[in-house]
């Protein structure tokens, strides 16, 4: 398969008809809750609210708990961020001197659960998953005949762990910037360029407008998480298509489950053992300075990608910590996976680590567009 950011990857239960549907109609089609790393320790300078919030964007959500306690922004620390069409619970950190106001935190769609003291502020990444209930509705008639195989293939198989496409930006535009910075030399230096042509990364589809190339880290380091994801999804893509999703490779990169170490994959016997009783998993490339490096078949693979996408090794070196990489899990399993009828349809419901996304776990059983769908994190 050739090199192409901007295509859907293809599915593990492809040759499964699926269910159809809508999701996100109401906020409480959508209902996700936050799994913490940890629980608040009863002491410290900080305050952790278990807070429930309703049809809210994460960004604005907050803001507009910041300006209720009269606290910047930057005061108020979040582990993930939380779709806006759905109801969400999750952990949130504050200073513990606006103890006195937290009876402002009720309303506008905003519900305080309860409280908790702590030593450190949240940071992103400060949780092990998210669980999801989440209404499919309207459905087809043969739904409930579909899903057992669907539900079963993906329980016992796992679930690509694809970016979703909303890691990309509107259209794509973010991926684009970001190849296009990992593409030009100029990206990479102090005095940054005005704009810059399309990444030679990219497929040719015409002519394309020059990108303004981002000034701010913030956006900086999100167009090149951007390109690094797509990386990551057309190296899975090639590894499921190849019928590879399942086996170690001479090389691999091993991760231990659910959490753990890595390491090389050399007895491929042993590792394959190890891997089919759900001891370990391998893992794929997200590329940058530090990514921990395959070996022997498995190197080769991911070297053709970056030789494809017209990058190299080279290309993630001038950025500072923006790309210095790390290795992402291939598949993710949610053994809790299970399905029920609802007046309104089938309610879906499940668990997914940190960093997966929901709407990729959705397509493999809807084969729906998901339209405004939600990130996992």
């Amino acid at each position: 398969m050739p090199f192409d950011p901007y295509a859907p990857p293809p599915m593990l239960t492809a040759e499964l008809t699926g269910i159809g549907g809508r999701i996100k109609q109401l906020p409480e089609d959508f209902d996700v809750e936050e799994i913490p790393a940890y629980e608040p320790c009863g002491s410290g300078d900080y305050l952790y609210l278990w807070i429930e919030k309703r049809a809210l964007g994460a960004e604005y959500f907050v803001r507009q708990l910041a300006r209720k306690l009269d606290i910047p922004v930057g005061e108020v620390g979040t582990a993930g961020l939380k779709d806006r069409h759905a109801v969400t619970r999750q952990m949130v950190s504050v200073p513990l001197r606006v103890e006195g106001l937290l009876d402002r935190v009720n309303g506008d769609g905003m519900t305080l659960l309860k409280t908790g003291r702590h030593d450190n502020k949240l940071k992103p990444g400060h949780l092990r998953g998210n669980r999801f209930r989440i209404l499919v509705r309207d459905p087809v008639p043969a739904a409930a005949d579909r899903l057992p195989a669907l539900l079963e293939r993906l329980k016992t198989h796992g679930l690509p762990n694809y970016y979703g496409p909303q890691r990309f930006g509107h259209d794509g535009e973010t991926l684009r910037i970001g190849l296009a910075m990992l593409s030009s030399p100029a990206s990479r230096s102090r005095k940054r360029p005005e704009s810059t042509a399309g990444s030679p990364a990219l497929p040719s589809g015409g002519l394309r407008p020059p990108l303004a190339m981002p000034r701010s880290p913030f956006m900086r380091k999100l167009a090149l998480s951007a390109a690094q994801s797509a990386l990551f999804n057309q190296y899975l893509a090639r590894r499921l298509t190849d019928g590879l999703l399942r086996q170690v490779l001479a090389g691999d990169v091993m991760s231990k489950r659910p959490f753990g170490g890595m390491f090389v994959a050399v007895d491929l016997p042993t590792e394959q053992q190890r891997f089919e009783a759900g001891e370990t998993v391998h893992a794929g490339p997200i590329f940058g300075r530090k990514t921990f490096r395959a070996a022997a078949v498995a190197a080769e693979r991911e070297a053709a990608i970056l030789q494809e996408a017209g990058l190299t090794l080279a290309s993630f070196e001038g950025f500072g910590k923006l790309v210095q990489g790390t290795r992402r899990h291939n598949l993710v399993f949610a053994e809790d996976l299970a399905a029920s009828a609802e007046p309104d349809g089938i309610r879906l419901s499940f668990t997914l680590p940190a960093g997966s996304y929901a709407t990729v776990l959705l397509q493999e059983i809807m084969k729906s567009q998901l339209a405004d769908a939600d990130a996992g994190d």
